[in-house]
């Protein structure tokens, strides 16, 4: 891991810690996650938002108008509007998107949830969908929540990848396989 990247990811587990906690006593762990999912949201739409999360060129006056703008446009808790705003007063709205990803990750862990990251060659079904969390559920004694990719890449097949676990069924990967075996043999 970069230094950059560990740096972002060790400030983004602070204050995510801190929101939940606050959150948590406040009983508003549900506002946090409809926040999270507009931020997420927010993040993936706007080229905008990006920017000004990214951007050294605006002042922290600036981001900190902003966001506070923004906040309260989404309509925000105040923890989120809150904790936003003093990220922007520290120069921190840049881990944005790891806040995101890891309250969400200390939010599942608090409720006994898990995130299964599933790529397929095309997109699954309801009902493929459902077995496969079930499935999963099974294995892990935890409730699953599939985040879905599709990589026609593929061929066929599947590759879940559940924490540090990782299986790869897919057909791309035993042909991969086969092709390695037949060097050995030659």
């Amino acid at each position: 891991m970069s230094e950059p990247a560990s740096i972002s990811t060790g400030i983004a587990q602070r204050y995510a810690t801190a929101v939940y906690d606050l959150a948590r006593e406040a009983n508003k762990v549900k506002a946090i996650e409809g926040d999270l999912t507009a931020l997420n949201e927010a993040m993936s739409a706007s080229d905008d938002f990006r920017n000004l999360i990214h951007s050294p060129v605006y002042t922290r006056d600036e981001q900190g108008a902003a966001i506070s703008a923004i906040a309260k446009k989404m309509k925000l808790s105040p923890i989120m509007a809150n904790t936003l705003a003093l990220m922007a007063t520290k120069r921190r709205l840049f881990v944005l998107p790891q806040l995101v990803q890891t309250l969400r990750a200390i939010i599942a862990e608090a409720n006994g949830e898990v995130t299964a990251d599933v790529t397929s060659a095309k997109a699954l079904t309801k009902t493929q969908a459902d077995k496969l969390a079930k499935s999963l559920k099974a294995s892990t004694g935890k409730t699953v929540t599939l985040n879905q990719s599709v990589d026609e890449s593929l061929i066929g097949g599947l590759i879940v990848k559940v924490g540090s676990k990782m299986i790869d069924t897919s057909i791309r990967s035993k042909l991969n396989s086969l092709q390695n075996a037949m060097k050995e043999v030659g």
